[in-house]
């Protein structure tokens, strides 16, 4: 089934227009579902505060040359800091180069702040820092308070009907029967619309708190600081003035401030400023803005504003957050809800003018007189069709959809996934294909250097000191030395060295195996290194696959490179012997490294060779070579496989769920690391990213379904073969990624899986789910409760077409034979809470159970309601109408009712035994094919609640509320015989479940979404 509004047709697209304006609550259908509202309006916000500060850019440029003084505030001297926060603010927003070289540039301020860009700030300052400078947060939006969900409850057009209604009722009332009796009707109706308005909105108000306690999980983000002379992680928003912090490839600047040191910093600002090209932050120009993005590069800061007195502060405060598209379940309900509200506008127009014209009938031949009490009697009429519209167009269709997600949202947060998107946890149980990475997904990124080949000899490693030390017995002490040289310059992260004598290393997780190994070997051998000026530095990324450095040593220049084993291979002529000496590496040299990568590989280790060479000069506005290079040695790094992934990936393969590596590793390493996991099957290929590159389109559609692991694979490989799955094959692909080139993959699957440890702000941005733990198994939970948010939806769907059906045919039908509605508006109104809102939360919040990981994943094209569905609902609403109409056509003979309350007892039971009917069914909706629906029924709380609830107020209703709702007290034996034909509705659903449906069938009348399992109710 298509899904997008763009194919609607015009026929359903104003009757859409016409649910939503004029027969139920617009405000409350699209309180989640106005991200487009919401966007438009952010982006004229946006473009508003774009062109404001362009134009003050331009003007303090202008005021820059005549040289405004600003004035230091009492208070600013006072706490020893010589520069106002509005200067401040200014100079780094409006870059105001003259203004900040006034002030004796970087330098001239961090003395202004009183901070050494070494050593960062003091701990005790900072409560001083934020007194007078502020804090790095801004204005929020207050959230909506509880009455503003009762206001939009309140909206709701056929409650203001029917409250018109009741106020017509109890006018009516008065003039005919008095003070009281003529009131209760009306008060009745009114009673019930206000319970109907308050249950909705405790519900509403529930959810709106969940999304904003998942929207501030979102924006928990970290970057790296040094304080009191140690880096250290925190929250952006403890960030304050004077700070000095780290940037690298992916961060987002948590702050405004200014460029202290770096390498090739090139900056994003697109989201500020609106431009695509990349800007090139350096001394010359050091301005750094909040909210922008480090697409390349690393780089130090000094903080110089934060929060409100940033750009960014003042245009995140501006713009409304929350709003969601409709997710393509709730397109789909929304069609079915449409269908249903039609039909059901058409049933309670047939129903009052049948009413209407059986009374004017009957006043015509019996030659009545018409008097107030007829009026009172037609707004009765008028109320109950008013009322059938109520339960027949069902809002709680497409809302049940967000209460399930809310829920699962909730609960996946407590197993390490937090869901940026409300659809992504809906669209992840419809995955055919999960893309995943090796590194700290499959593996445990928990890395530590097991094997090292150096001077032609190979040397396993252990945890134990003696083994490094005979590192020094076979190695020349100046290989050792060369290598400690390259492991220590050559990296992006850093030895934390405390005063107690421990160190921390700061970085990723392959750095910190290669520094750990540093620290231990330099430690052992009574080394103390000590490291040299930095001329150059090309970090790492995923296509160059390598890390380079140029450093200045006595008579000239040391290059270090470091990276993926073959790449550093190639670009090496020579090679250490076994004393330390440099000598020509030869073709056969080379053949042999290559096969000890290649056994490293094997051993399912990760290979990062070492390499060096030496210049006698070197121009660092150049490249660094690549080439002509010595290779140092070559490292074997650790990374266990995580616990359960191989049950991770069985269940993924029983789910119809095919898993897909692609690593940027050596393949050989891919490969057994795939094995090891269950990924790489006999009948599976794995295939280098050069190669797949290569491979033409007609090679591609036949290679695809084979390809089950990708090595050594650059970004854009990886982004292709995720377009390859959805153009050529038309299936849901989910792809993980951790790094900033990985955005254009996480945006062009259908859900994109970032990791929250090691991923980049770039990369969690361009998600719809973040892997809090970076463990595969947490996506494969995601994959469950995507599961049964759909199959929950569907129950509840099959539950209230059942309570539609039978409240429409019974009401119609008994008002064109017999004149009256048994089911009156107050009782049709508690039947709609029972169905809609806690309906909804009885069955849309039902975990997952395992299995929902035996059945194939449901297709795009797929429908909602399936055969299995259809009979349930077929079967059970025949019953029901079966026994109702009984009830009503030959209840008083069957039952020798007789005398003034016989009718008010008969309706009285049919009301009852129509609750009671959908309390058994709601019971049986649990499971649509299994017999045993009461599995794991007591361990769901809010399932029990809900149906002990229910039962509670039926007898309150019934036995207490009769004058307003319309219900005279039962006998004891009426009360068990609406229970009793409640119940019978048990044994129907399991003869139902009986009946086989057939596959052929299914596929001609209906696609099928989740199918049936395959060995029958008892299948599982």
């Amino acid at each position: 089934m298509d899904t997008s509004y763009g194919n609607e047709s015009m026929g359903r697209r104003k009757w859409r227009f016409l649910q939503g304006q004029f027969i139920r609550n617009p405000r409350r259908l699209r309180r989640h579902s106005s991200k487009a509202e919401i966007i438009q309006e952010n982006k004229r916000i946006i473009d508003r505060i774009r062109v404001a500060i362009k134009i003050g850019m331009a003007a303090e440029r202008f005021l820059d040359i005549g040289g405004i003084v600003w004035p230091v505030p009492e208070a600013v001297r006072e706490a020893g800091f010589g520069i106002s926060p509005e200067e401040l603010a200014v100079i780094a927003s409006n870059h105001r180069l003259l203004r900040l070289n006034h002030h004796g540039g970087v330098n001239g301020i961090s003395k202004k702040l009183q901070v050494s860009l070494k050593e960062g700030i003091k701990e005790d300052e900072i409560e001083v820092r934020k007194d007078i400078y502020g804090t790095n947060k801004h204005d929020e939006k207050p959230s909506r308070r509880f009455w503003s969900f009762v206001w939009d409850a309140l909206h709701d057009l056929t409650l203001i009907i029917l409250m018109v209604c009741a106020i017509v009722s109890v006018i009516v009332g008065l003039f005919t029967e008095g003070f009281p009796k003529g009131t209760y009707d009306g008060i009745g109706i009114i009673l019930s619309i206000l319970l109907v308005v308050i249950v909705t909105s405790v519900s509403d108000y529930r959810q709106s708190l969940q999304f904003i306690e998942l929207d501030n999980e979102k924006k928990k983000i970290y970057v790296h600081v040094t304080r009191d002379g140690i880096r250290q992680k925190m929250l952006i928003y403890d960030l304050v003035v004077g700070d000095v912090v780290h940037l690298s490839l992916g961060d987002q600047v948590p702050a405004d401030g200014l460029f202290v040191s770096g390498y090739s910093l090139m900056i994003d600002e697109s989201s500020l400023t609106g431009e695509s090209e990349h800007v090139h932050i350096s001394h010359k120009k050091p301005f750094l803005r909040s909210g922008t993005k480090v697409v390349d590069g690393s780089a130090k800061m000094l903080v110089t504003a934060v929060g409100m007195n940033t750009e960014w502060g003042k245009l995140m405060s501006t713009l409304s957050h929350g709003g969601e598209d409709e997710t393509p379940l709730q397109v789909k309900l929304n069609d079915v809800a449409s269908l249903i509200g039609q039909i059901g506008l058409a049933f309670a127009t047939l129903t009052f003018l049948v009413l209407l014209s059986r009374f004017c009938v009957e006043k015509y031949i019996t030659g009545a007189a018409w008097s107030t009490e007829d009026a009172s009697i037609i707004v009765d009429y008028f109320a109950i069709a008013v009322t059938i519209i109520v339960v027949a167009v069902p809002e709680g269709l497409p809302l049940a959809v967000t209460l399930s997600l809310a829920f699962a949202m909730k609960k996946l947060m407590d197993s390490q996934a937090l869901v940026r998107h409300l659809s992504a946890c809906e669209t992840m149980g419809s995955a055919g294909h999960i893309c995943t990475d090796k590194t700290g997904t499959l593996t445990t990124n928990h890395m530590v250097v097991n094997k090292i080949w150096m001077c032609d000899m190979t040397k396993s490693l252990s945890d134990t000191n003696d083994t490094i030390k005979d590192l020094y017995s076979v190695i020349p002490r100046n290989a050792l030395n060369v290598l400690l040289q390259c492991i220590f310059e050559n990296t992006s992260s850093e030895v934390v060295r405390g005063t107690d004598g421990k160190n921390t290393i700061l970085g990723t997780p392959t750095e910190i195996a290669l520094l750990e190994f540093a620290v231990e070997l330099e430690t052992i051998g009574g080394l103390q290194y000590d490291k040299h000026e930095m001329v150059k530095i090309e970090p790492f990324n995923s296509e160059k696959k390598m890390m380079s450095v140029v450093i200045s040593v006595p008579g000239g220049y040391r290059l270090f490179c470091k990276g993926a084993s073959e790449i550093i291979l190639d670009m090496c002529d020579k090679v250490l012997d076994k004393e330390g000496n440099v000598i020509p590496m030869s073709q056969n040299q080379a053949k042999d490294i290559l096969a000890i990568i290649n056994g490293f590989a094997s051993e399912a280790l990760r290979t990062i060779s070492v390499a060096f060479r030496d210049l006698d000069d070197f121009d660092s506005r150049e490249m660094i070579p690549r080439s002509r290079y010595t290779l140092i040695a070559i490292v074997g790094i650790k990374d266990p496989v995580r616990p359960g992934v191989k049950e991770s990936v069985k269940t993924c393969m029983d789910a119809g769920i095919m898993v897909h590596m692609v690593t940027g590793d050596n393949i050989n390493t891919a490969k057994a690391i795939a094995k090891e996991c269950g990924i790489l099957t006999d009948d599976g290929i794995a295939i280098e990213g050069p190669v797949f590159r290569a491979k033409s389109p007609e090679e591609l559609k036949e290679l695809i379904p084979k390809i089950q692991v990708m090595a050594r694979s650059s970004p854009l490989d990886k982004l292709k073969f995720v377009e390859a799955w959805k153009d050529m094959f038309n299936v849901v692909v989910a792809v993980t990624g951790d790094g900033t080139n990985d955005a254009p993959a996480l945006n062009r699957a259908d859900i994109g899986v970032a990791m929250g440890i090691s991923g980049t702000e770039v990369a969690k941005e361009s998600a719809d789910v973040i892997v809090l733990d970076d463990n595969f198994s947490t996506i494969v939970v995601v994959a469950r409760w995507g599961r049964s948010v759909y199959i929950n939806i569907q129950k509840f769907v099959q539950f209230q077409l059942t309570v539609n059906i039978v409240a429409l045919i019974v009401n119609f039908f008994s008002a064109c034979i017999i004149g009256t509605a048994p089911l009156t508006a107050v009782q049709l109104l508690w039947v709609n809470m029972i169905m809609d809102t806690l309906g909804a939360l009885a069955l849309a919040t039902e975990p997952p159970h395992d299995d929902l990981m035996k059945r194939p994943p449901v297709r795009k094209e797929d429908s909602l309601i399936t055969m299995t569905m259809w009979r349930n609902i077929v079967g059970q609403s025949l019953y029901q109408l079966v026994v109702l109409g009984v009830l009503v056509f030959q209840g008083k003979k069957i039952f020798n009712l007789s005398g003034v309350d016989a009718d008010a007892t008969l309706n009285t039971l049919i009301f009852n035994s129509f609750v009671f009917c959908q309390v058994f069914n709601e019971i049986d909706s649990r499971e649509m094919e299994k017999i045993n629906a009461f599995e794991g029924m007591l361990s769901n709380w809010i399932f029990m609640g809900i149906i002990a609830g229910t039962v509670f107020f039926q007898v309150i209703i019934v036995e207490f509320l009769g004058t307003f709702a319309n219900t005279v007290p039962l006998s004891w034996q009426f009360w068990l015989l609406s229970i009793v034909l409640g119940s019978i509705s048990m044994i129907i659903a399991v003869i139902l479940k009986q009946i086989p449906v057939e596959a052929v069938l299914q596929s001609i009348v209906v696609p099928k979404g989740y199918e049936p399992l395959p060995d029958g109710p008892d299948g599982v």
